[in-house]
């Protein structure tokens, strides 16, 4: 198998956020957000293993800051760590406000995903490149998330 860098499967989506999105507030519902968390990072695990994916975990998600109703949102997906079958993928979600152009970030998550055969059993992934000090640091927490819960680095 061929490593990969993140750089070659890092996926962005874009949402604007409508009337159907909302909460009696105005807000994106946190579970809009999450269902788009997942989509994004989804893609980025399906682009590098070049196989059908599913979500095992989502490790962390934060709410900074709440989406309003029309601004549009900006999802950025890429991966952390590859394990034999699993594929950690750090997903960043900003909102601007298309009136004012203003920009901020409001919510960052991680998701698990495993990579399947066609029989659908987990299935061996592409080992990731890591190029860059930001990269490496990145793989080495999510190691280390492993290692605390309890789960082999190379087993996964």
């Amino acid at each position: 198998m061929e490593p990969r860098r993140p750089a070659d499967s890092a996926a962005e989506m874009l949402q604007v956020v409508l009337p159907n999105d909302t909460n009696p507030l105005g807000n994106a519902l946190g579970g809009t957000i999450m269902h788009w968390i997942d989509l994004v990072a989804a893609i980025a695990a399906y682009r590098h293993s070049h196989r059908p994916v599913v979500t095992v975990s989502m490790d962390r998600l934060d709410f900074r800051a709440p989406i309003r109703l029309g601004h549009i949102v900006h999802l950025k997906a890429k991966l952390h760590y590859v394990g034999r079958t699993s594929m950690e993928v750090g997903v960043d979600v900003f909102a601007e406000d298309p009136q004012t152009g203003d920009q901020q970030q409001t919510s960052s998550a991680l998701i698990t995903y495993v990579a399947l055969n066609d029989a659908g059993h987990p299935t061996a992934v592409p080992p990731l490149i890591l190029t860059t000090d930001d990269e490496r640091a990145l793989f080495d927490a999510a190691r280390r998330r492993r290692k605390e819960r309890g789960l082999s680095t190379a087993a996964s």
